[in-house]
């Protein structure tokens, strides 16, 4: 081993076994004043392109050119028309009240069901955790009917309820139920055994566990159990009210659609399909990212953030 001296520059040579490998610089940091301006706005076009809203309305504008141009190009108002005459048709039932009056039964008989269907959903998933039979029993009944779509029971229900409110209620909580159990029941599994122990120190037991414990841990998958539970109510709503909604005198959208195509209205129809979508917008982009917003991401639980 040999020693050396450090350099004018502050470098300090490395010597292994007595030869030089390399030198080890040192730089000297700048001061703050004369590294010069970091923080660099970005261009306006930039800056408005980042906006998650302007490109949604973008992507929205080009569906809605393509589709003006195809049904231009088809010229076949009874097949396809174009979005001028749909959105005409939407405006008429709008301003006659039609359309408000079908969605106001669809949506009522939809928050019954969904409701009834958080309920139950609520009521399995807390006996499956302070239960190991109730587990099992949830885990079954899980494994056979959330797999099976909704549609496939209204003859039964139609036998069990026969045509009205009940039976489309009945199908639509089978499509909340199991879907918020799943997501519920596997959020509540997560929750770290830390966590669970610290409740139970403070005397949280049963109930209180999972209320003051389990529900606040668990919330993002009970979100995501509530969006899937609320997407699935609505297009069994809408399926089984285009199946009997006529005969059960229903009148919702499924019913308006329905009308709209044996009068072979087929404006009338894209306009029912336009507010389907519409009130699938408003939940999913306006209820639910609120509720996200002020409990997940403010909790600073959201995976993303």
């Amino acid at each position: 081993m040999t020693s050396t001296d450090m350099d004018s520059a502050g470098s300090r040579p490395w010597t292994v076994r007595g030869r030089v490998k390399r030198q080890d610089f040192t730089r000297k940091v700048l001061p703050a004043s004369q590294i010069g301006a970091i923080d660099v706005p970005l261009p306006l076009m930039q800056r408005i392109w980042s906006v998650s809203l302007v490109r949604r309305i973008v992507i929205l504008a080009i569906i809605a050119a393509l589709w003006e141009g195809y049904a231009r190009w088809l010229d076949n108002p009874l097949s396809f028309p174009t979005l001028g005459e749909t959105l005409t048709s939407l405006w008429a039932d709008l301003s006659n009240g039609v359309l408000p009056d079908r969605l106001q039964v669809s949506l009522r008989i939809l928050l019954m069901g969904y409701g009834l269907g958080i309920v139950l959903a609520a009521l399995l998933t807390t006996l499956a955790v302070s239960m190991r039979f109730a587990t099992d029993v949830l885990s079954t009944l899980t494994a056979m009917f959330n797999p099976m779509p909704a549609i496939a029971l209204l003859p039964l229900a139609l036998l069990w309820f026969g045509l009205g409110t009940p039976s489309l209620i009945f199908v639509i909580v089978h499509s909340v139920l199991w879907a918020v159990a799943l997501n519920t029941h596997a959020g509540f599994l997560a929750v770290s055994n830390t966590l669970r122990m610290a409740g139970q120190t403070f005397g949280l037991r049963g109930m209180r566990l999972v209320t003051g414990i389990l529900i606040p841990a668990a919330f993002p998958a009970i979100l995501s159990g509530l969006k899937i539970g609320w997407a699935f109510a609505w297009r069994t709503l809408v399926a089984a009210e285009l199946v009997f909604g006529v005969s059960a005198g229903q009148g919702g959208l499924g019913w308006y659609i329905f009308e709209k195509r044996n009068l072979l209205e087929t404006s009338g129809v894209f306009a029912g399909l336009i507010t389907v979508m519409i009130v699938g917008l408003f939940v999913e982009g306006v209820i639910f990212q609120t509720i996200e917003r002020l409990t997940v991401r403010r909790w600073g639980m959201h995976g993303g953030s």
